[in-house]
Protein backbone atom coordinates (compact mmCIF):
# COMPACT_ATOMS: atom_id res chain seq x y z
CA UNK A 1 0.00 0.00 0.00
CA UNK A 2 2.83 2.47 0.80
CA UNK A 3 4.55 1.71 -2.66
CA UNK A 4 1.49 2.47 -3.91
CA UNK A 5 0.63 6.03 -2.03
CA UNK A 6 4.39 6.74 -3.20
CA UNK A 7 4.46 5.68 -7.22
CA UNK A 8 1.30 7.94 -6.88
CA UNK A 9 2.67 11.28 -5.37
CA UNK A 10 5.52 10.78 -7.69
CA UNK A 11 3.34 10.47 -10.58
CA UNK A 12 1.35 13.52 -9.23
CA UNK A 13 4.49 15.23 -8.45
CA UNK A 14 5.62 14.55 -11.86
CA UNK A 15 2.75 16.18 -13.61
CA UNK A 16 2.83 19.37 -11.63
CA UNK A 17 6.57 19.60 -12.58
CA UNK A 18 5.56 19.19 -16.36
CA UNK A 19 2.69 21.21 -15.90
CA UNK A 20 4.73 24.06 -14.96
CA UNK A 21 7.34 23.59 -17.26
CA UNK A 22 4.72 23.88 -19.81
CA UNK A 23 3.73 27.19 -18.26
CA UNK A 24 6.74 28.26 -17.81
CA UNK A 25 7.83 27.79 -21.49
CA UNK A 26 4.48 29.46 -22.73
CA UNK A 27 4.22 32.67 -20.63
CA UNK A 28 8.12 32.48 -18.81
CA UNK A 29 9.53 35.94 -21.07
CA UNK A 30 6.36 37.78 -19.44
CA UNK A 31 6.27 36.64 -15.90
CA UNK A 32 9.66 37.86 -15.99
CA UNK A 33 9.32 40.51 -17.24
CA UNK A 34 6.07 41.62 -15.17
CA UNK A 35 7.95 40.33 -12.10
CA UNK A 36 10.86 42.86 -13.11
CA UNK A 37 8.17 45.94 -12.59
CA UNK A 38 10.15 48.41 -10.02
CA UNK A 39 9.22 51.87 -8.62
CA UNK A 40 11.47 54.42 -9.75
CA UNK A 41 9.76 57.72 -8.37
CA UNK A 42 6.36 59.25 -7.76
CA UNK A 43 4.60 57.84 -11.34
CA UNK A 44 7.24 56.32 -12.96
CA UNK A 45 8.41 52.94 -13.18
CA UNK A 46 11.01 50.60 -15.20
CA UNK A 47 10.52 47.18 -16.25
CA UNK A 48 12.73 45.08 -18.31
CA UNK A 49 11.45 42.54 -21.15
CA UNK A 50 13.59 39.73 -23.25
CA UNK A 51 11.97 37.33 -25.68
CA UNK A 52 9.55 37.39 -28.57
CA UNK A 53 7.70 40.92 -28.31
CA UNK A 54 4.66 40.23 -30.58
CA UNK A 55 5.40 42.14 -33.09
CA UNK A 56 6.76 40.57 -35.80
CA UNK A 57 2.96 38.25 -35.43
CA UNK A 58 0.92 41.71 -35.48
CA UNK A 59 2.51 42.60 -38.67
CA UNK A 60 1.78 39.68 -40.31
CA UNK A 61 -1.55 39.82 -39.48
CA UNK A 62 -1.66 43.37 -41.46
CA UNK A 63 -1.35 46.10 -38.01
CA UNK A 64 -4.23 47.49 -36.37
CA UNK A 65 -6.05 50.81 -37.14
CA UNK A 66 -7.18 51.97 -34.13
CA UNK A 67 -6.33 51.66 -30.57
CA UNK A 68 -9.39 49.21 -30.06
CA UNK A 69 -8.20 46.71 -31.97
CA UNK A 70 -4.15 47.27 -30.66
CA UNK A 71 -5.57 46.78 -27.20
CA UNK A 72 -7.40 43.65 -28.30
CA UNK A 73 -3.88 42.17 -29.93
CA UNK A 74 -2.32 43.11 -26.64
CA UNK A 75 -4.81 40.93 -24.86
CA UNK A 76 -4.45 38.01 -27.43
CA UNK A 77 -0.69 38.33 -26.90
CA UNK A 78 -0.27 39.08 -23.00
CA UNK A 79 -2.69 35.85 -22.43
CA UNK A 80 -1.28 33.83 -25.33
CA UNK A 81 -5.03 33.41 -27.05
CA UNK A 82 -6.38 31.94 -23.85
CA UNK A 83 -8.26 34.67 -22.98
CA UNK A 84 -10.63 37.18 -25.15
CA UNK A 85 -11.38 40.17 -23.17
CA UNK A 86 -11.02 44.01 -24.15
CA UNK A 87 -9.11 46.59 -22.77
CA UNK A 88 -10.57 50.15 -22.99
CA UNK A 89 -8.88 53.33 -24.03
CA UNK A 90 -9.33 56.82 -23.78
CA UNK A 91 -8.63 60.39 -24.92
CA UNK A 92 -6.93 63.10 -24.34
CA UNK A 93 -4.74 66.14 -25.64
CA UNK A 94 -1.02 66.27 -24.56
CA UNK A 95 1.89 68.90 -25.20
CA UNK A 96 5.46 68.28 -25.21
CA UNK A 97 9.19 69.68 -26.36
CA UNK A 98 11.46 68.09 -27.99
CA UNK A 99 15.79 69.35 -28.64
CA UNK A 100 18.25 68.06 -30.79
CA UNK A 101 21.92 69.15 -29.97
CA UNK A 102 25.53 68.09 -30.94
CA UNK A 103 27.88 68.64 -28.08
CA UNK A 104 31.20 69.88 -28.27
CA UNK A 105 32.79 66.89 -28.10
CA UNK A 106 30.91 65.66 -30.92
CA UNK A 107 28.42 63.69 -29.32
CA UNK A 108 24.76 63.90 -30.06
CA UNK A 109 22.01 64.38 -27.33
CA UNK A 110 18.19 64.52 -27.85
CA UNK A 111 16.40 65.85 -24.66
CA UNK A 112 12.15 65.19 -24.49
CA UNK A 113 9.63 66.36 -21.93
CA UNK A 114 5.96 64.37 -21.99
CA UNK A 115 3.07 66.92 -20.65
CA UNK A 116 0.03 65.47 -20.00
CA UNK A 117 -3.04 66.08 -17.78
CA UNK A 118 -2.27 62.80 -15.94
CA UNK A 119 0.34 60.46 -16.33
CA UNK A 120 1.66 56.83 -15.05
CA UNK A 121 4.91 56.61 -16.83
CA UNK A 122 6.97 53.02 -17.55
CA UNK A 123 9.76 52.69 -18.90
CA UNK A 124 10.05 49.19 -21.13
CA UNK A 125 13.62 48.00 -21.68
CA UNK A 126 13.17 45.61 -24.75
CA UNK A 127 15.29 43.12 -25.92
CA UNK A 128 13.84 41.25 -28.52
CA UNK A 129 14.46 37.90 -30.31
CA UNK A 130 14.49 39.91 -33.55
CA UNK A 131 14.69 44.02 -33.63
CA UNK A 132 17.32 45.99 -31.87
CA UNK A 133 17.38 47.01 -27.94
CA UNK A 134 15.29 49.89 -26.87
CA UNK A 135 14.19 51.63 -24.04
CA UNK A 136 11.03 53.94 -24.51
CA UNK A 137 8.53 55.30 -22.09
CA UNK A 138 4.74 54.50 -22.42
CA UNK A 139 1.62 56.56 -20.48
CA UNK A 140 0.16 53.41 -19.13
CA UNK A 141 -2.90 55.56 -18.04
CA UNK A 142 -4.05 55.41 -22.33
CA UNK A 143 -5.70 52.53 -21.05
CA UNK A 144 -8.40 52.40 -18.67
CA UNK A 145 -7.19 50.12 -16.39
CA UNK A 146 -8.74 51.98 -13.61
CA UNK A 147 -8.23 55.34 -11.61
CA UNK A 148 -6.56 54.20 -9.00
CA UNK A 149 -4.45 51.90 -11.31
CA UNK A 150 -0.89 51.53 -10.39
CA UNK A 151 1.81 48.62 -11.76
CA UNK A 152 2.26 47.15 -8.19
CA UNK A 153 1.19 43.76 -7.59
CA UNK A 154 1.72 40.91 -9.88
CA UNK A 155 -1.58 41.52 -12.24
CA UNK A 156 -1.04 45.41 -12.50
CA UNK A 157 2.55 44.63 -13.03
CA UNK A 158 1.47 42.07 -15.63
CA UNK A 159 -1.06 44.67 -17.49
CA UNK A 160 1.74 46.94 -17.77
CA UNK A 161 3.10 44.75 -20.38
CA UNK A 162 1.30 46.93 -22.68
CA UNK A 163 3.85 49.09 -23.03
CA UNK A 164 5.59 46.38 -25.50
CA UNK A 165 3.32 47.28 -27.93
CA UNK A 166 3.39 51.34 -27.72
CA UNK A 167 5.85 54.25 -27.14
CA UNK A 168 5.76 58.03 -26.59
CA UNK A 169 9.37 58.28 -27.15
CA UNK A 170 12.54 56.03 -27.15
CA UNK A 171 16.09 54.99 -28.25
CA UNK A 172 17.52 52.07 -29.64
CA UNK A 173 20.96 50.49 -29.93
CA UNK A 174 21.74 51.70 -32.79
CA UNK A 175 21.47 55.62 -31.45
CA UNK A 176 17.82 56.00 -33.39
CA UNK A 177 15.53 58.78 -31.19
CA UNK A 178 11.97 59.11 -31.30
CA UNK A 179 9.31 61.58 -29.95
CA UNK A 180 5.93 61.90 -30.05
CA UNK A 181 3.94 65.33 -30.20
CA UNK A 182 0.95 66.80 -30.66
CA UNK A 183 1.02 68.75 -33.94
CA UNK A 184 -1.48 71.80 -33.45
CA UNK A 185 -5.20 70.24 -34.77
CA UNK A 186 -7.70 67.80 -34.34
CA UNK A 187 -6.86 66.61 -37.90
CA UNK A 188 -6.24 62.93 -37.33
CA UNK A 189 -4.43 61.18 -40.64
CA UNK A 190 -6.04 57.76 -41.20
CA UNK A 191 -3.73 56.50 -44.31
CA UNK A 192 -6.23 53.74 -46.25
CA UNK A 193 -4.00 51.46 -48.82
CA UNK A 194 -2.85 47.66 -48.83
CA UNK A 195 0.00 48.32 -46.52
CA UNK A 196 0.08 46.63 -43.03
CA UNK A 197 -1.73 49.22 -40.53
CA UNK A 198 -0.15 50.81 -37.65
CA UNK A 199 -1.49 53.40 -34.49
CA UNK A 200 1.03 56.46 -33.93
CA UNK A 201 2.26 54.90 -30.64
CA UNK A 202 2.70 51.46 -32.80
CA UNK A 203 4.96 53.31 -35.27
CA UNK A 204 7.13 54.29 -33.05
CA UNK A 205 7.88 50.98 -31.16
CA UNK A 206 8.09 49.21 -35.40
CA UNK A 207 10.63 52.12 -35.77
CA UNK A 208 12.59 51.31 -32.63
CA UNK A 209 12.72 47.80 -33.49
CA UNK A 210 13.60 47.81 -36.93
CA UNK A 211 14.97 51.24 -38.20
CA UNK A 212 19.13 52.14 -37.53
CA UNK A 213 18.78 55.31 -38.60
CA UNK A 214 16.30 58.55 -39.69
CA UNK A 215 16.70 57.38 -43.49
CA UNK A 216 15.32 53.74 -42.41
CA UNK A 217 12.89 55.28 -40.11
CA UNK A 218 11.39 57.10 -42.91
CA UNK A 219 11.05 54.25 -45.58
CA UNK A 220 9.29 52.44 -42.52
CA UNK A 221 6.55 55.06 -42.30
CA UNK A 222 6.57 55.50 -46.02
CA UNK A 223 5.41 51.30 -46.10
CA UNK A 224 2.69 51.81 -44.00
CA UNK A 225 -0.40 53.28 -43.10
CA UNK A 226 -0.44 55.59 -40.30
CA UNK A 227 -4.01 56.39 -38.06
CA UNK A 228 -3.41 58.59 -35.43
CA UNK A 229 -4.79 57.69 -31.71
CA UNK A 230 -5.90 60.04 -28.83
CA UNK A 231 -8.11 62.40 -30.90
CA UNK A 232 -5.52 64.83 -32.24
CA UNK A 233 -2.94 65.00 -35.10
CA UNK A 234 0.49 63.80 -34.34
CA UNK A 235 4.18 64.29 -35.18
CA UNK A 236 7.29 63.06 -34.51
CA UNK A 237 10.56 63.99 -34.04
CA UNK A 238 13.21 61.80 -34.77
CA UNK A 239 16.64 61.79 -34.71
CA UNK A 240 20.13 59.66 -35.28
CA UNK A 241 23.52 59.31 -33.99
CA UNK A 242 24.84 60.85 -37.17
CA UNK A 243 23.32 64.09 -36.06
CA UNK A 244 20.49 64.33 -38.63
CA UNK A 245 16.97 65.13 -36.85
CA UNK A 246 13.65 65.90 -38.68
CA UNK A 247 10.06 66.39 -38.07
CA UNK A 248 7.24 64.00 -39.45
CA UNK A 249 4.09 65.68 -40.15
CA UNK A 250 1.04 64.29 -41.83
CA UNK A 251 -1.24 66.52 -44.28
CA UNK A 252 -4.16 65.59 -46.34
CA UNK A 253 -2.95 62.00 -45.01
CA UNK A 254 0.48 62.96 -46.57
CA UNK A 255 3.62 62.27 -45.15
CA UNK A 256 6.10 65.56 -44.75
CA UNK A 257 9.57 65.32 -43.50
CA UNK A 258 11.10 69.05 -42.31
CA UNK A 259 14.92 69.61 -40.66
CA UNK A 260 14.44 70.38 -37.49
CA UNK A 261 16.43 70.54 -34.56
CA UNK A 262 13.60 71.75 -32.02
CA UNK A 263 10.15 71.30 -32.08
CA UNK A 264 6.53 71.48 -29.67
CA UNK A 265 3.08 71.40 -30.42
CA UNK A 266 2.67 73.37 -33.46
CA UNK A 267 2.86 72.28 -37.26
CA UNK A 268 6.49 73.48 -38.84
CA UNK A 269 5.88 72.00 -42.62
CA UNK A 270 5.65 74.95 -45.13
CA UNK A 271 1.91 73.58 -46.03
CA UNK A 272 1.02 73.98 -42.50
CA UNK A 273 3.43 76.36 -40.65
CA UNK A 274 2.82 77.51 -37.30
CA UNK A 275 -0.67 75.69 -37.51
CA UNK A 276 -1.61 75.21 -33.69
CA UNK A 277 0.63 78.07 -32.42
CA UNK A 278 -0.91 79.54 -29.36
CA UNK A 279 -0.76 83.00 -28.24
CA UNK A 280 2.15 83.13 -25.43
CA UNK A 281 3.45 79.82 -26.35
CA UNK A 282 6.92 80.42 -26.65
CA UNK A 283 8.75 76.92 -25.65
CA UNK A 284 9.77 76.35 -29.20
CA UNK A 285 11.38 79.89 -29.83
CA UNK A 286 13.34 79.71 -26.35
CA UNK A 287 14.96 76.06 -27.50
CA UNK A 288 16.32 77.69 -30.57
CA UNK A 289 17.33 80.65 -28.90
CA UNK A 290 19.09 79.18 -26.46
CA UNK A 291 20.91 76.69 -29.14
CA UNK A 292 21.84 80.23 -31.34
CA UNK A 293 22.96 81.81 -28.11
CA UNK A 294 25.60 78.78 -27.76
CA UNK A 295 26.77 78.76 -31.27
CA UNK A 296 24.42 75.70 -31.83
CA UNK A 297 26.37 73.28 -29.65
CA UNK A 298 25.44 72.14 -26.02
CA UNK A 299 26.92 69.93 -23.82
CA UNK A 300 24.53 67.67 -21.21
CA UNK A 301 24.32 69.93 -18.55
CA UNK A 302 23.15 72.87 -21.02
CA UNK A 303 20.46 70.71 -22.69
CA UNK A 304 19.36 69.61 -19.44
CA UNK A 305 18.59 73.14 -18.75
CA UNK A 306 16.91 73.98 -21.93
CA UNK A 307 14.61 70.90 -21.46
CA UNK A 308 13.63 71.68 -18.05
CA UNK A 309 13.22 75.48 -19.30
CA UNK A 310 10.75 74.52 -21.21
CA UNK A 311 9.18 71.97 -18.73
CA UNK A 312 5.23 72.80 -17.70
CA UNK A 313 4.56 72.93 -14.22
CA UNK A 314 1.29 71.36 -12.51
CA UNK A 315 -1.64 73.06 -12.33
CA UNK A 316 -5.34 72.86 -11.76
CA UNK A 317 -6.45 69.73 -13.68
CA UNK A 318 -2.72 69.49 -15.24
CA UNK A 319 -0.12 67.37 -14.05
CA UNK A 320 2.66 69.28 -16.38
CA UNK A 321 5.73 67.51 -17.48
CA UNK A 322 5.10 63.71 -16.58
CA UNK A 323 8.70 62.76 -17.73
CA UNK A 324 11.73 64.24 -19.31
CA UNK A 325 14.74 62.45 -21.19
CA UNK A 326 17.95 63.42 -21.58
CA UNK A 327 19.05 60.35 -24.20
CA UNK A 328 22.78 59.98 -25.73
CA UNK A 329 22.72 58.96 -29.26
CA UNK A 330 26.45 58.03 -30.08
CA UNK A 331 26.22 55.81 -26.80
CA UNK A 332 22.85 54.96 -26.43
CA UNK A 333 21.54 55.41 -22.61
CA UNK A 334 19.20 58.13 -21.32
CA UNK A 335 18.82 59.86 -18.12
CA UNK A 336 14.99 60.38 -16.94
CA UNK A 337 13.77 62.53 -14.58
CA UNK A 338 10.29 62.64 -13.51
CA UNK A 339 7.77 65.16 -13.05
CA UNK A 340 10.44 68.37 -13.07
CA UNK A 341 12.28 66.22 -10.13
CA UNK A 342 15.75 67.30 -11.71
CA UNK A 343 17.63 66.64 -8.78
CA UNK A 344 16.54 62.92 -9.09
CA UNK A 345 18.04 61.28 -12.12
CA UNK A 346 17.31 57.65 -13.57
CA UNK A 347 20.86 56.53 -15.96
CA UNK A 348 19.95 53.58 -18.02
CA UNK A 349 22.17 52.61 -21.02
CA UNK A 350 21.81 49.77 -23.59
CA UNK A 351 23.54 46.85 -23.65
CA UNK A 352 24.07 45.70 -26.95
CA UNK A 353 27.17 46.71 -28.77
CA UNK A 354 26.61 48.67 -32.11
CA UNK A 355 28.01 47.22 -35.08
Amino acid sequence: MKKVLKIALFCILGLVVVAGLLVWMEFGSLLKGAMSCEKLDDGLYYMEYKGDDGFDELMNRGGCETTEQMANYVMDFLSRGHYKGEITTKEADFGCSALTVATPDGDILMGRNFDYPSAIGVIMHTIPNRGYESITTFNVEFYNFGEDYRPEGFKNQFMALTGLFCALDGINEKGLAIADLTAGDSIQTHQRTSKPDLTTSAAIRYMLNNAANVDEALKLLNGIDMHSEMGFARHYAISDSSGRSVVVEYVDNKMVVTESKAVTNHYLCEAKHNVGLVEGDDRYDRLCQRLDLVGGTMNKKQLTEAIEDVSQPQREGFLGTAWTMVMDLKHPSVTYYSRRHFDKPFHFELSRTRE
